[in-house]
């Protein structure tokens, strides 16, 4: 971890909720998640404020993907934008991760389980501070932060290796 992020970390106040016995197993999981949004918070000069990371299960995120999104499928990460959520520090949010769907993709492409978290997180934040891939040019400004992010944590390029596959 950079020393920016380190600092990061004394401004950024992250939670882990873990919600499904599943996560038990990989202790480390929490750890990256958190170690990858100190990184994107210091490279984005994010200020200070708290968010919440939830390790739970496809079928609890699919009850919240047909709730919030209409749609009635598990995915790997959703992200809950606070709105306008004061506190001391202000509270930005939500991510959410399902363990199947995380640990499913991570085998599929091939890759560490604890990157494949990394990333999620990093994308996750990134959509609590309002970025998206609808479009195609703000698609790639999410990539080229994730990459930059994940980069600095020496964790391989995820689209190039998964064959420039998107999150759902």
């Amino acid at each position: 971890m950079t020393q920016a992020a380190q600092r990061a970390r004394t401004t950024l106040k992250i939670d882990v909720l873990v919600e499904s016995v599943l996560w038990k197993a990989t202790q480390d999981a929490a750890a990256a998640a958190r170690r990858a949004i100190a990184e994107a918070a210091a490279m984005l000069s994010t200020p200070r404020a708290e968010l919440a990371i939830v390790l739970t299960d496809d079928s609890a995120i699919r009850l919240l993907n047909r709730a919030w999104r209409g749609v009635d499928a598990a995915t790997n990460v959703l992200s809950f934008p606070a709105s306008g959520a004061g506190g001391e520090p202000p509270l930005i949010g939500d991510i959410v991760l399902a363990f199947e769907t995380v640990a499913r993709e991570a085998r599929a492409e091939r890759k560490p389980f604890v990157h494949h978290v990394a990333h999620l997180a990093v994308h996750g934040f990134l959509h609590l501070l309002g970025y998206d891939h609808v479009r195609k040019p703000d698609a790639e400004t999410m990539e080229r932060i994730e990459r930059d992010v994940l980069q600095r944590l020496a964790i391989p390029d995820p689209y190039r290796r998964s064959g420039n596959a998107r999150i759902r």
